[in-house]
């Protein structure tokens, strides 16, 4: 059966080695029949949150703040999957996808929660420099059970600095695979 996938990038680089993770996932899951929406946030106007619990799950804009997550909001509502992609920064995700994941959080607010649960899943695309992924892997593995979604699997590239230096390497068909098997 044919799933929506939204794609979070977090890089700021739309040539880097996080972005050609994304596209060889997409190319996966594309050519399984899935729908792929991929939000290049390094590009999007997102603030970050203010913790004011202002928002509301049920509202069609659940943030009190008006900015490029309203695009999102309304992917992420109606989609099967969600794929975090994001370089390794300090042991951490990117700012651009941490910043979008914090946003995400009005989808919690007010009645009827539209994040948690409701059978979605997620997938985690990472480059790296380095190897040190540990730190964000276990984060990423609580912000999923805290979601209650099905983990579906982490692509993990380290060694990787400079855009292209992922080219030929085995994660890039490791990615391809993991979209295919959505």
């Amino acid at each position: 059966m044919s799933k929506k996938i939204v794609i979070l990038n977090g890089s700021p680089r739309k040539n880097g080695n996080t972005s050609a993770l994304v596209k060889s996932f997409a190319e996966g899951a594309e050519s399984a029949g899935h729908a792929v929406t991929e939000f290049f946030l390094g590009g999007m106007d997102i603030h970050g949150c203010k913790g004011c619990f202002g928002g509301h799950s049920g509202r069609e804009c659940p943030c009190v703040q008006r900015d490029d997550m309203d695009k999102i909001y309304p992917a992420v509502k109606d989609c099967d999957v969600v794929v975090l992609a994001t370089p390794l920064y300090y042991w951490n995700m990117s700012g651009q996808l941490r910043t979008a994941i914090d946003r995400l959080f009005a989808l919690e607010e007010g009645e009827g929660n539209q994040l948690r649960g409701n059978d979605k899943a997620s997938a985690l695309l990472m480059a790296a420099e380095g190897h040190g992924f540990e730190d964000v892997a276990l984060y990423y593995d609580h912000l999923m059970e805290h979601l209650r979604w099905k983990n579906l699997g982490k692509v993990l590239c380290g060694g990787v600095m400079d855009a292209g230096d992922i080219k030929g390497r085995k994660e890039l068909e490791d990615a391809r695979e993991l979209g295919k098997s959505i």
